[in-house]
């Protein structure tokens, strides 16, 4: 079994009061999901994030909302190999709206949670999205 290490971001922006958080279409299945991807050797899993966030959406401008942690577990098998991977997310706004999407994507789109929790395709991505939500709302309530 392979071991994957990875980081990821739950960006969003406020829309006019409301949250809307980016969502990515995979180029392989089609799948929809947040910006993640591998932490390098040399990385911390937040500059992961940050950096791979940055190369599958061209947003740079991300402030990261201190405090918010979530870890996504899963397995899959790639080929005849089984792996297991971890993804680590934090939680960060983008100062821009504009996105250019990587080689890796087809499309996006900047839904507000309920639209986001219809389109994500995984139940774990949808659980971490569910966090945010309880997170952002606690924060803004105290």
């Amino acid at each position: 079994m392979v071991k994957e290490h990875c980081a990821g971001i739950v960006l969003y922006i406020d829309n006019g009061g409301e949250r809307r958080y980016l969502l990515l279409r995979h180029r392989d299945g089609g799948h929809w999901s947040l910006p993640k991807g591998h932490i390098e050797h040399d990385e911390v899993p937040e500059q992961a994030a940050l950096r791979e966030t940055r190369e599958e959406t061209g947003i740079s401008d991300i402030a990261v909302v201190p405090g918010f942690r979530a870890v996504s577990r899963y397995q899959f098998t790639r080929g005849d190999v089984p792996v297991d991977k971890d993804v680590i997310y934090f939680l960060g706004r983008a100062g821009q709206r504009d996105v250019r999407i990587s080689h890796e994507h087809t499309d996006w789109q900047w839904a507000n949670y309920q639209t986001a929790l219809a389109t994500l395709t995984y139940d774990d991505t949808k659980q971490v999205l569910h966090q945010v939500e309880q997170f952002l709302g606690a924060a803004k309530s105290s």
